[in-house]
């Protein structure tokens, strides 16, 4: 992947699903970081077009940050987190 193709917002919510995932312990950045770091984005204009166009964006935060927790966990990663295949 090519982050300097990205977009500024993207890149800042790709860095944000890192962090998400770093916290959690995770190995991957998996699309439910990235989906829960685009939703939270303060002037991101994610959440917004998804309710628009129906979605309960509550609801979503909480499946996401549930799926989130699901998530295998790994221990002495030092921090290093990969994109995963699926993202």
């Amino acid at each position: 992947m090519r982050i300097d193709k990205l977009t500024t917002k993207f890149q800042q919510a790709l860095g944000d699903a890192q962090s998400v995932a770093v916290g959690q312990d995770h190995q991957f950045i998996e699309p439910v970081h990235l989906l829960a770091a685009l939703l939270e984005q303060e002037d991101g204009a994610s959440a917004s077009l998804l309710s628009r166009a129906g979605v309960n964006v509550p609801r979503l935060r909480e499946s996401l940050k549930q799926a989130i927790s699901r998530l295998p966990k790994v221990e002495g990663h030092g921090g290093e987190v990969q994109i995963s295949r699926e993202l």
